[in-house]
């Protein structure tokens, strides 16, 4: 539980009319502005922000809003608070910020949502705009969104943070949130989404480990398959067991690997094997659909997660020191390829799914790995 869980993401939206993301990455905050904002919950703490600093509000009429068309009903208050930074939106004035809302809304509303994504929206010129309000759930965060605020700074210039007075008005919008009983003071951190570091300067001299050894998908086997895309870099890593027999040798791991596969495609007419990558009891990986394909035992998460499992029953007893090393290098190097946001969250299958895996013996250890969800 922390005082105050931030969570910074970037809505990633294909290129349309004037704005333009890209479609698997949008830029984002700079560390400057995430240090920034990690001080409003001394300010809260502190009692030094009241209704006050909340700046100029324009409401959905002022901007040109066309009509709501959402109706599902945010319950508050709410536990989560998602800051977003959508590249592209630059404005410094109520009017070209209401005009680029306006385009927003539009192209929110063609690509089959509601209304416009979140529920504020925050210009350079310091002033807050009502996107769907309080009461109604946005739809910037899937998975979230109905227990979240979403609140949206617009895009400031590459490599630069939103100005002085867009901060102080999201930290003002905050403290009213927190006030007036819609965002509770006891919010928790749920997930880390990649955050690009634009301020800072690439770090030199620092060796990566090596990558741990992957076996691929030819050398055991696999069947031909077409599976979804993952959206890279993945924000999570969620831990799993496959709850049936272990392996300890890489002839044995390899044949376990393929008799998942089939289990997988025969009997749940899945795609493919479920994971990501497996780990051996012989200190081996095994792609699994790799790093590009979705794996399909993680619902809600398949888009956004690695799904890492170790090969076994881990109620009891846990993995091998080889195993357990070997999952702990493939993470690491998922960041250093870029594959893995640099601040994902680990979690383990418990923790999304009503299911007993990853054994608890195996969660146990995890909890002591970094990045673990607290």
């Amino acid at each position: 539980m922390l005082p105050w869980p931030l969570v910074v993401s970037a809505l990633i939206l294909p290129v349309w009319g004037v704005f333009s993301w890209e479609k698997t990455q949008a830029k984002q905050m700079s560390e400057g502005l995430q240090q920034l904002l990690g001080s409003i919950s001394q300010f809260l703490e502190k009692g030094k922000l009241g209704r006050d600093d909340v700046l100029g509000m324009v409401s959905r009429e002022e901007w040109g809003a066309k009509a709501i068309g959402c109706s599902s009903k945010l319950s508050r208050p709410v536990n989560i608070l998602v800051i977003h930074h959508v590249p592209g939106l630059e404005c410094h004035n109520q009017t070209v910020c209401s005009q680029k809302l306006q385009e927003l809304q539009a192209y929110h509303s063609r690509n089959s949502w509601c209304d416009v994504a979140y529920n504020f929206l925050v210009g350079d010129d310091g002033r807050v705009y009502e996107g769907v309000g309080w009461n109604v759930q946005g739809s910037h965060d899937q998975g979230y969104n109905n227990i979240s605020l979403g609140i949206a700074f617009f895009g400031a210039q590459e490599g630069h943070s939103p100005s002085p007075a867009a901060l102080s008005a999201m930290k003002g919008l905050i403290s009213y949130a927190v006030k007036k009983g819609h965002l509770s003071p006891t919010h928790i951190q749920p997930l880390l989404v990649k955050s690009e570091n634009c301020l800072v300067p690439p770090r030199k001299g620092s060796q990566k480990k090596a990558c741990p050894h992957i076996v691929p998908r030819s050398a055991w086997g696999a069947r031909e398959s077409h599976c979804p895309k993952m959206t890279l870099p993945a924000k999570y890593v969620i831990i799993l067991h496959t709850a049936g027999r272990t392996c300890s040798q890489y002839n044995e791991c390899r044949l376990l690997v393929r008799d998942l596969q089939s289990w997988f495609m025969d009997r749940l007419n899945a795609s493919d094997i479920g994971y990501n990558f497996l780990v051996g009891q012989d200190g081996g990986v095994y792609e699994g659909v790799g790093w590009n394909h979705q794996g399909s035992r993680t619902d809600g998460y398949n888009d956004i997660a690695l799904s890492i499992t170790f090969m076994g029953v881990f109620t009891g007893s846990s993995p091998n020191a080889a195993a357990l090393e070997a999952a702990q290098d493939l993470i690491q190097c998922a960041v250093d390829k870029e594959y893995l946001a640099p601040n994902y969250l680990l979690m383990g299958h418990s923790d999304v799914s009503n299911t007993l895996s990853p054994g608890q013996a195996l969660y146990n250890i995890i909890r002591t790995w970094p990045h673990f969800k607290h």
